[in-house]
């Protein structure tokens, strides 16, 4: 890679993974996107171009067939574990809900340069793209209600629906067409208010407030479904 750590990081989801600890099932991915991306389908999973990258050169020559194939191989692991597990969840529950987090940036043009208006940058953005929105809207309008009313460090955030992103992910997508009507994936993107986008310093309190906000809406979520 050519693609300097500074950059890779801040194009990636840093402490995203502390958050959702509080959650009894939970994943957390330790590679790089910039290795292959799991929130793409194998097709556009190695990024080979910089359109496929936010314009940033990734590799210094084209990767070698074989790094590409390896890079995919675990892309395939992936889903097949998520498949057996889920196929697992499915098996003993009526229905369920999978949180899919991610954290986006808000402050492209420079550490000094002015953030993206709030208009288009919710604090919270639920992408639902790929879900029958109707359908499950019994559970996913009562948890956004819950999400904006939630004491964030003494605060409420902005949580809208597909504002920033629509949640056309892979992963989304991968659990609507597997589990129709069974399985609803919400994709969750913070903005990156709990972190400096270019230093990648984070703020260990808004981190604290974050991981008691995804045990929240998960416990919501989780009684909801009961219902």
């Amino acid at each position: 890679m050519i693609l300097p750590d500074i950059d890779r990081l801040r194009e990636e989801d840093p402490f995203t993974g502390q958050v959702i600890r509080g959650v009894a099932t939970n994943i957390v991915v330790h590679r790089s996107r910039f290795e292959f991306d799991l929130n793409r389908g194998a097709d556009g999973a190695v990024y080979r171009t910089p359109d496929q990258s936010w314009g940033l050169q990734v590799w210094r020559s084209d990767p070698a067939p074989a790094l590409v194939d390896e890079s995919l191989s675990m892309h395939a692991a992936y889903y097949n574990m998520l498949a057996q597990l889920l196929d697992d969840i499915s098996v003993r529950n009526k229905r369920f809900v999978l949180i899919d987090v991610h954290s986006y940036n808000h402050r492209r043009d420079g550490a000094l340069a002015e953030p993206t208006p709030q208009a288009k940058a919710p604090d919270i953005n639920i992408g639902t793209f790929s879900m029958p929105r109707s359908d499950w809207a019994w559970l996913l309008d009562p948890l956004l209600a819950a999400m904006g009313e939630f004491d964030f460090n003494g605060r409420r955030l902005d949580v809208r629906e597909n504002i920033a992103f629509h949640g056309k992910g892979e992963q989304t997508r991968f659990v609507h067409e597997r589990y129709p009507g069974q399985g609803c994936a919400i994709a969750l993107e913070f903005k990156k208010f709990f972190m400096d986008e270019w230093t990648g310093e984070p703020d260990a309190a808004e981190l604290s407030a974050m991981r008691g906000f995804i045990t929240h809406v998960a416990n919501v979520a989780a009684d909801l479904l009961k219902r």
